[in-house]
């Protein structure tokens, strides 16, 4: 009888387990669609049933595509229907993929926009400044890295001034790239009573599941007319001109006219999705007329309603090719179906180039980058090494008729975790310009001897890094 509770507890907590496991289990098989991701997390579950329970409740669920449901449903500038917009109706060669990013965005293709190519910080942050400097009404702002430092205290200052003028503002920051203990941005902005919020960060651990979660978007709005996004950070690595221990090259993109209201939206739901206010009104959201003749349209990307879009767009760019396809990333190690497409285009004799740098400033990426290479120069891929500076651009061109650029690397973390912008550009002339820009970076073509000439030990050590690819 002295055993029997010790017995009955042992009985009890055998349940529970069972219990646990199956719960689990059993939201795993109506949730997981990715068979690989539901197999390992019911393996570990049923492995070490409390723990593992645990875990995934912690990073297993995807409550940020519950969050952003329940924005779409709150929030009315996702529902608005914008007549007096210039949609247009794309023909010819890309047609298919206009109807298939359409549906994939719910976002119309709209005409009438000027697109400049910007090169970086030290051409690109004067004339953010200045625009900053112009704002009257409003001004949005989300940058994944925004330092404090020399560059920062200048965009600080010019913030302040902006609001001295009576322009709302707001600012918001990746709760990683711009610090996880210590922002000094935002404290600075703060100071200033400048509104600014990191996206997805707390120390709370019931909070951690965000943590893996980045928003990797950078783009600056004015008065809701006219904009910036692209790939540029903000700090002093991006100045060239300071030669700092490891300058960054980028690109970035003045937008103005109606995509300014598609940018507006994305910045509204990441800052709703973080602060749960919405931004609504004329400052935000004034009426746009043509300003040009450049058809574009926004795409975004993340692991709430936008899941996989990017990478989607990028896909039914490449199947239908005809001629050529360039990318330019400073990071290149994309999952197997986006590298099994580029190596079906290559094979069916459309020229791929891919440019990336003979160095990054991950090493770890780099090593797994060139323990996949072999497989693109098997298909007939050509992979060019850009010279120093490191180039951070994200480009993209099919057959010189449309180009994707913005925030979004080719790798499993951008195309999955990261929530991303990129701006698709339906014009000859525009895309030209583009590629000619990624053509000037393809200085050393990299063959199977350099592969294969590479020490036996650093070989080894790429092929081990390259196994994991999915959390770098």
């Amino acid at each position: 009888m002295k055993h029997l509770p010790h017995s009955l507890t042992d009985i009890l907590f055998l349940l529970l387990r069972a219990v646990l496991v199956v719960v689990v289990t059993l939201h795993i098989l109506r949730t997981k669609h990715d068979t690989a991701a539901a197999t390992g997390w019911i393996g570990i579950c049923w492995l070490m049933p409390l723990t593992g329970s645990i875990l995934y409740a912690m990073f297993g669920i995807n409550r940020v595509q519950r969050l952003g449901q329940q924005i779409a449903e709150d929030h009315q500038w996702e529902r608005r229907d914008r007549q007096d917009v210039p949609r247009m109706a794309i023909e010819g060669q890309f047609a298919p993929l206009a109807r298939t990013v359409t549906k994939l965005t719910e976002r119309s293709v709209l005409d009438g926009n000027l697109v400049e190519m910007l090169h970086d910080g030290d051409a690109t942050y004067p004339r953010m400044l200045e625009a900053i400097g112009q704002a009257r009404k409003s001004i949005l702002l989300c940058s994944y890295i925004f330092r404090y430092d020399l560059v920062g205290r200048e965009f600080v200052a010019a913030l302040r001034d902006a609001k001295a003028r009576g322009a709302e503002i707001r600012v918001l920051v990746d709760g990683i790239g711009s610090g996880y203990f210590r922002c000094g941005i935002k404290r600075a902005l703060l100071r200033e009573g400048i509104p600014c919020r990191r996206f997805m960060h707390s120390l709370w651990p019931w909070r951690m599941p965000f943590i893996n979660l980045r928003n990797h978007r950078k783009s600056l709005i004015i008065d809701g007319r006219f904009g910036f996004m692209g790939g540029l950070n903000i700090g002093e690595e991006n100045l060239l001109r300071l030669r700092t221990k490891l300058p960054v090259c980028d690109t970035h993109f003045r937008l103005e006219g109606p995509i300014i209201q598609q940018l507006s939206e994305s910045f509204a739901r990441d800052w709703s999705l973080t602060t749960n206010e919405s931004l609504e009104g004329e400052i935000y959201f004034p009426k746009l007329g043509r300003v040009g003749d450049v058809p574009t349209r926004i795409v975004t990307a993340g692991p709430d309603n936008d899941l996989e879009k990017i990478e989607y767009a990028m896909l039914q760019g490449i199947a239908l090719a005809r001629r050529r396809v360039r990318l330019m990333t400073p990071y290149f190690i994309p999952d197997q179906r986006f590298s099994t497409e580029l190596a079906l285009a290559a094979l069916r004799g459309v020229e791929i180039d891919i440019v990336v740098p003979g160095s990054s400033n991950h090493h770890l990426i780099d090593w797994a980058r060139d323990g996949n290479l072999a497989q693109f120069l098997d298909a007939g891929c050509r992979v060019w090494m850009a010279r120093p500076p490191f180039n951070h651009s994200k480009l993209m061109t099919v057959d010189e008729g449309w180009s994707f650029v913005g925030s979004s690397n080719i790798d499993i973390r951008s195309l999955r975790l990261n929530f991303e912008i990129n701006l698709e550009i339906y014009q000859e002339d525009q895309t030209r310009a583009i590629s000619a820009f990624i053509d000037e970076h393809r200085h050393k073509r990299l063959t199977h001897h350099d592969l294969d000439s590479k020490p036996r030990l650093v070989k080894l050590r790429n092929a081990a890094i390259r196994l994991f690819m999915p959390y770098l």
